[in-house]
């Protein structure tokens, strides 16, 4: 019997592999043969980098850190188990990976594979739930990454010629083997895929689900028949609900398994299948809440628009609580599955997401006021947990230089296959510029406030929109798509002043020294080198003046710079050899920062070299100054069009409280 080469596939991925560039070496330290080369098992020492925020690194104390593995491999029984546990930090941290590939049961030409690990933090800087979160965000990194390393070797042995090797036998049945191989050569037929034929026949995929492959839709089928007996407190799962289930754990019946169960059972005790027709919506949200459904994208995904440059993320939640935005936002899910089957029916295709087209025009720091991006972050993790693959195309358009801020917050909570599915557009005109939205909208569906010839109108009367009206406006035979412009909610509407007030987006107390002090005297010079490998990557500052005026400026330079020595009053840009113009520029103008005034920026970093951020505390100041600064390089590959004609965001503490 012939089985294909996914151990000697394995094998080449050490000791490093570009696929891996997080594994920096790994040691062989022990490497044992039993059962005449029935089994191996080897142990390896591997050195990790830490992925991980400066701040943590710096919070830790280390760059690197190190996993003991072992491979037990089993030539009989034809699996590959593979352990790991970490070395470093082993008195605060128990973490624990195992892994498995193993012939199908059913069909030994199928290599299957499996992953499990646990993450016990007992104590670890007090930054715990961070850790938390950080792990297993690597934790589904690599387990995706697994099976791309697995496929790159194979092709890799494919194109040297090598797509089978003989499977182990014993010395001792060798000839016997051998002989009953040239008797039966015919290969051992793939079990027949289970099929209720009233259902899943080759239309009823072709229309609903989209193309799978014969080993997804039988893993549909086996997820299907774990939910069969559905009752009236739990419905038995649709087949588009299953798929998606299913897409968000890799096609891991197991894990989808749970992932639904939990989802369920969360819907069950909160009432979600009943939200659509008792859901009264708050007349603070039908007045202020400025999102809607709006037509559908070149794909016929339903889209959603939301303008949150004109939310009053405080004055909603001080009218309606978190909570009420939380059910909010669990109605529009709810529409969006509805209106997915409509468009699914209306275009005769699988239309199973939807697109999201997020307008940042008027974002300010006045939207990452803490208890805002608190609920923001928790309506995430819940629309994550139950909602997967749901969210086929999200863009972000016309966003300002604070954008990156709440991006730098926010997207580390996004799932990194989500987060992929993000289109950025910086600048006015995401319309006409190259790789516009038109490339994913209808210049007639386009809304008029952002260059298109739709025009969203709002009914003067504020009344409950039924369910035929939603229909109408995707269908598109209707312009009225009740899209509110938003606006300041009037506190005489507020319900509750105990949510915790936050002067400026992000403090120095809350953030455990993520950011920096700086004391100037006058005159005095604090200058920040950022040197860059990356064009087209983002660099984003944000920092609050709390004493004495201070003028901040951004320049750059191909040359190599040195960062200067202990006279505070010269600029690196002092020695002879630069000159302003030729030798450096000044790529953001000096700006004057008052106290108690906070400055957001970013500047996409066209090419390489060394950027510096420069702070002064002018002559003509009678003491010194000082700030609070922090400063952070979001990589190219997270963007999409230009954000070079953003401008710098101011905030104070008087805009803060409103």
């Amino acid at each position: 019997m012939l089985f294909f080469p996914h151990n000697q596939a394995y094998e080449r991925r050490f000791p490093t592999c570009p696929q891996m560039p997080i594994v920096l070496d790994c040691e062989i330290i022990e490497d044992n043969v039993f059962d005449n080369g029935a089994r191996r098992d080897t142990k390896r020492r591997c050195k990790i980098a830490v992925e991980a925020p400066y701040l943590i690194k710096k919070i830790i104390g280390v760059d690197v850190v190190f996993f003991i593995q072992q491979n037990f491999l089993d030539m009989k029984t034809r699996t590959l188990n593979i352990e790991a546990t970490n070395e470093s930090f082993a008195t605060r941290v128990e973490i624990f990976e195992k892994c498995r590939y193993y012939a199908h049961p059913e069909n030994p030409d199928w290599t299957c594979f499996d992953q499990t690990a646990t993450l016990d933090i007992k104590n670890f800087f007090g930054i715990e739930h961070s850790m938390e979160k950080m792990g297993m965000k690597q934790y589904t990194q690599t387990t995706l990454k697994g099976k791309e390393i697995i496929e790159f070797f194979v092709n890799e042995l494919k194109q040297e010629g090598i797509t089978h090797v003989d499977r182990w036998v014993d010395d001792a049945t060798v000839t016997s083997t051998t002989a009953g191989a040239a008797t039966n050569t015919t290969p051992p037929e793939k079990p027949p895929l289970c099929r209720d034929n009233s259902i899943l026949d080759a239309d009823y995929i072709a229309k609903y689900l989209g193309q799978l492959t014969p080993l997804q839709e039988s893993k549909l089928v086996q997820l299907r028949k774990r939910f069969e007996h559905g009752t009236s407190e739990h419905p038995e799962p649709d087949y588009q609900t299953l798929l998606r289930f299913l897409r968000a754990r890799d096609f891991s019946i197991d894990k989808a398994t749970g992932m639904l169960q939990e989802s369920l059972q969360w819907r069950k005790e909160q009432r979600i299948d009943s939200i659509l027709g008792e859901y009264k919506t708050p007349a603070v949200v039908e007045k202020y809440f400025p999102g809607g459904w709006h037509h559908h994208d070149k794909d016929g995904r339903p889209l959603y628009i939301l303008r949150l440059g004109t939310m009053d993320v405080k004055g909603l939640l001080k009218s309606v609580g978190e909570d009420e935005l939380l059910k909010l936002t669990l109605h529009i899910c709810e529409e969006g599955l509805r209106l997915m089957k409509e468009a699914t029916k209306l275009f005769g295709k699988p239309v199973w997401n939807w697109c999201l087209l997020v307008d940042l025009d008027g974002l300010s720091m006045r939207h990452l006021w803490r208890p805002g991006v608190k609920a923001l972050l928790r309506i995430i993790e819940t629309v994550e947990k139950n909602y997967p693959e749901t969210m086929g195309r999200v863009l972000i358009v016309r966003a300002p230089r604070v954008f990156p801020v709440l991006w730098t917050i926010v997207s580390t909570f996004i799932d990194e296959n989500t987060r992929s599915k993000f289109l950025f557009f910086g600048g006015p005109d995401c319309m006409h510029a190259e790789d516009g939205i038109e490339q994913y909208i209808d210049t007639d569906k386009i809304p008029s406030f952002l260059g298109g010839s739709c025009n969203p109108s709002i009914p003067t009367v504020v009344e409950t929109i039924p369910a035929k009206l939603y229909t109408r406006c995707f269908l598109g035979a209707c312009h009225c798509t009740l899209i509110h412009e938003g606006g300041l909610v009037p506190k005489h509407l507020y319900k509750s002043e105990s949510i915790e007030e936050t002067n400026g987006a992000i403090q120095a107390h809350d953030h455990h020294g993520l950011y920096k002090a700086v004391d100037l005297k006058p005159g005095q010079l604090f200058e920040l080198l950022i040197r860059n490998t990356d064009p087209k990557s983002v660099l984003t500052w944000d920092f609050e003046v709390l004493k004495n005026d201070t003028l901040f400026a951004v320049f750059h330079t191909e040359k190599e710079i040195e960062q200067s020595g202990n006279d505070d009053f010269s600029s690196v840009f002092d020695g002879p050899d630069f000159k302003e113009g030729t030798s450096y520029k000044k790529i953001e103008q000096s700006v004057k920062c008052r106290p108690k005034e906070g400055v957001q920026g970013s500047h996409e970093m066209a090419s390489t070299g060394t950027y510096v951020l420069q702070w002064m505390c002018p002559p003509s100041c009678d003491g010194p100054a000082q700030l609070m600064y922090f400063h952070e390089i979001l990589s190219s590959a997270n963007y999409k069009g230009s954000m070079t004609s953003l401008q710098s965001g101011f905030s104070s503490n008087s805009l803060q409280s409103r």
